[in-house]
């Protein structure tokens, strides 16, 4: 058996009791029904997910993968190889973007290196689980050995173990590293079968002859790597990152264990796309945050039929689209659990009758 066959075990599944429960409570709330829109709809599938009358988003967790490419070599990025140790600190210090969302919102956040090439600092929110400096270059061999896709798994795992044993209601996952953005858009086109031309984009800042150079650069590793895509985990081992499999496998487990998964942007996205793949029922755990400006993001949540928050143009990655949009979570809990009942409240209903939200 390999190490990562406990992956493939089918995910909880949601309840249909509780759902049922749901939809019918929106119907007594004082309003009309449907007219808090996608908002009711988000209560409900949180009711179902955490099998209670009661959804709740808080406690939430906020796990950043951060890990280094070897396909950065390639000039595929803005910013130097040394961004990623050095985001990871300033992460942990709380000068990054997810650091002053999480600590506004009250949210756990922890920021785990599985490999950076630079300096690694000791911090309370930095987890070391180092494999190697950086994964090797994908355009040349294969971005991982099988043991070191092992144990980026393992370590994608132990976050949702954590999450599991705090009693967090829901996870997020977020990831840091130079030179994702290639990774995950070979991965993507290889996941939809759509060209790198529809996948790739900007990523840090990249210019328009920028962008042509990484179409080209992710072309040529397809090319290299196209008779292993078809499966999932040798396409993330060949293609993908440390903290690429790590979010893998953290929403895999979290959808075994029964804990709602607030997705990301493109990167966590590709994520969720192989955990579909290999994880039966993985998906109906996960709620889509945002559409962002990457161009390959939509198609990845077309194939998956998902239908996201919103979409604000975003392009930072870190958890931080899945961070502005916890909010409106805990809210359409609050609304859920809080307004009073047209009984409750003397209020007359509709005539109408509905049974579906």
């Amino acid at each position: 058996m390999k190490a990562w066959d406990k992956f493939r075990v089918p995910a909880a599944v949601p309840s249909d009791e509780f759902r049922k429960r749901a939809i019918k409570r929106q119907a007594s709330l004082t309003k009309p029904l449907g007219a808090l829109g996608r908002v009711e709809n988000l209560a409900v599938q949180l009711a179902a997910l955490q099998y209670t009358a009661t959804p709740r988003a808080r406690p939430c967790c906020i796990s950043i993968f951060a890990g280094d490419h070897g396909v950065a070599v390639e000039d595929v990025s803005a910013y130097p190889q040394s961004v990623t140790a050095q985001m990871v600190h300033n992460v942990a210090v709380g000068g990054a973007a997810i650091s002053v969302l999480a600590d506004r919102l009250g949210l756990t956040l922890e920021v785990i290196n599985l490999g950076t090439v630079g300096h690694h600092d000791s911090h309370p929110r930095i987890v070391y689980s180092p494999i190697a400096s950086s994964t090797a270059n994908c355009l040349k061999h294969a971005a991982m050995t099988k043991s070191e896709l092992s144990q980026a798994l393992e370590v994608g795992r132990k976050a949702a173990v954590r999450a599991r044993d705090t009693g967090m209601s829901v996870f997020i996952g977020g990831e840091l590293g130079i030179g994702n953005t290639t990774a995950a858009s070979a991965m993507g086109s290889a996941l939809t079968g759509l060209s790198p031309t529809q996948m790739v984009g900007p990523g840090t800042g990249l210019d328009a002859e920028g962008v042509t150079a990484k179409v080209g650069v992710v072309s040529a590793i397809l090319c290299r790597h196209g008779h292993a895509i078809d499966d999932p985990m040798e396409l993330t081992r060949r293609l993908g990152g440390f903290e690429i499999a790590a979010l893998v496998a953290a929403f895999i487990s979290c959808s075994q264990f029964g804990i709602p998964i607030l997705v990301d942007g493109f990167i966590s996205t590709v994520a969720a796309c192989v955990a579909a793949r290999i994880c039966f029922g993985s998906t109906a755990w996960m709620i889509y945050s945002h559409s962002s400006a990457e161009p390959g993001h939509k198609h990845l949540l077309k194939a998956l039929g998902a239908e996201p928050l919103f979409s604000l143009s975003l392009r930072l990655g870190e958890g931080s689209g899945a961070a502005l949009a916890w909010p409106l979570m805990d809210l359409a809990c609050a609304l859920h659990n809080e307004m009073a009942t047209f009984e409750s409240a003397g209020v007359s209903g509709s005539s109408l009758e509905s049974t579906s939200v």
